[in-house]
């Protein structure tokens, strides 16, 4: 079978300590210290076994995210950008949706032809962080399309307790090809979900959010802070056709921080002035770039701000703690999206017409034109690339 396989060279950085965790699984902890000279081909790869309690899927949308954009690029030295767990080579592909071909004997809620989407977070539920109720943590993660193959192929294989099924969206969206088009978006809007509403407890109805950068992660939160009830959405993005999606979902205005920036402005005076001298309740880092975002948003923290990083990037990021204190604020890290009922909640979101994320989508590539699509998401010209079989 065919599928969109990344292969790179393993040549860790001379000041990157390979742990023995590293050296036992093939597995880079931190990627863009180990990873150089990234290849990317539609290739003939293995069709998978089916064990017992695990279905057989043909994908039918999955998104180009921002990591498998860092897969491609490199820096000045050749080694990729993603800064996450990583083991080459692998299929890429995590944000998907499709329709079960096969089951696994052991399978029992799922059956062909149902359609599902799927979370990204292989997590083994016996290790000590999966047992006290953190699986995003598990010390056995597996992640589809970073370490075990992903959905940018014609078929996966994947164990049916990850699964979700879409078929209220098929309902709704009025068939097969919406729905599965929606449920591509469930696994980025889920990200979203566990850092603003998991991980950091949301805010309170009327509260005044702001959201830095705009790729599907950001067109995500603000979704969902409009569906939350934040009385005021205020977003920050570089890319014009960026900015236009990011009203359409919900954000009451968009600001250029480049443009700002040579005003003479800043985004944390803009946050200011939107919210009555008050602050942001709410702060989300969704343009991995920490060193340049975090100093605006502690600038502009309510009293109980809370900001949440979501945005992945191997950087420092300078905060000046005093605010955090005086301000009564808070940091908050997040990874992931699986558990605390967020895939669900996700879907009866879109399910309700609370939230709908699918006028972000601005390209789609068939499987045989998937590297056209992934230099197509390099351009940043687009809300969401998408790859459709």
């Amino acid at each position: 079978m065919k599928g969109l396989q990344f292969t790179a060279e393993w040549a860790p950085r001379a000041d990157y300590a390979v742990s023995e965790f590293e050296r036992r699984t093939g597995k880079a902890v931190t990627g863009s210290s180990v990873w150089r000279n990234p290849r990317v081909r539609l290739a003939d790869v293995k069709e998978p076994p089916l064990p017992a309690k695990d279905v057989r899927i043909r994908p039918r949308a999955c998104g180009v995210c921002g990591s498998d954009v860092h897969f491609y690029e490199t820096d000045e030295q050749g080694y990729i950008r993603y800064p996450g767990l990583t083991k080459f080579p692998v299929v890429i592909g995590h944000e998907f949706s499709g329709e079960i071909v096969e089951v696994g004997k052991e399978v029992r809620d799922l059956r062909p032809g149902d359609l599902v989407t799927v979370e990204e977070m292989i997590w083994c539920g016996e290790c000590v962080p999966c047992r006290n109720g953190w699986p995003n943590q598990c010390l056995n993660l597996e992640e589809i399309g970073f370490t075990i193959d992903g959905a940018m192929a014609e078929q996966l294989v994947v164990g049916a307790k990850y699964c979700w099924p879409i078929t209220a969206l098929a309902e709704v969206y009025g068939g097969a090809e919406a729905a599965c088009e929606a449920g591509a978006l469930c696994e980025p809007t889920s990200v979203a979900y566990n850092g603003m509403f998991v991980r950091a407890g949301g805010f309170k109805p009327g509260g005044v959010v702001a959201v830095y950068g705009t790729g599907p992660i950001g067109f995500a939160a603000i979704a969902l802070a409009r569906a939350a009830g934040a009385s005021r959405v205020i977003a920050f993005e570089v890319s014009p056709v960026r900015q236009a999606l990011a009203r359409q979902v919900g954000a009451d205005e968009v600001h250029d921080p480049a443009a700002l920036a040579k005003q003479g402005g800043s985004p944390h005076e803009v946050v200011l002035r939107a919210s009555g001298g008050a602050g942001a309740d709410m702060a989300v880092e969704a343009a991995g770039a920490p060193a340049r975002t975090v100093p605006e948003m502690e600038q502009s923290l309510a009293i109980g701000g809370k900001v949440v990083i979501i945005g992945r990037a191997a950087e420092r990021a300078p905060m000046y703690l005093e605010h955090l204190q005086t301000r009564a604020a808070q940091v908050y890290g997040a990874q992931g999206h699986s558990g605390y009922g967020t895939f669900q909640n996700v879907i009866r979101l879109m399910a309700s017409r609370r939230i709908d994320l699918r006028p972000v989508i601005t390209s789609r590539f068939p499987l045989s034109e998937a590297v056209a699509a992934i230099e197509r998401a390099t351009k940043r010209q687009d809300g969401k690339v998408l790859v459709t079989g």
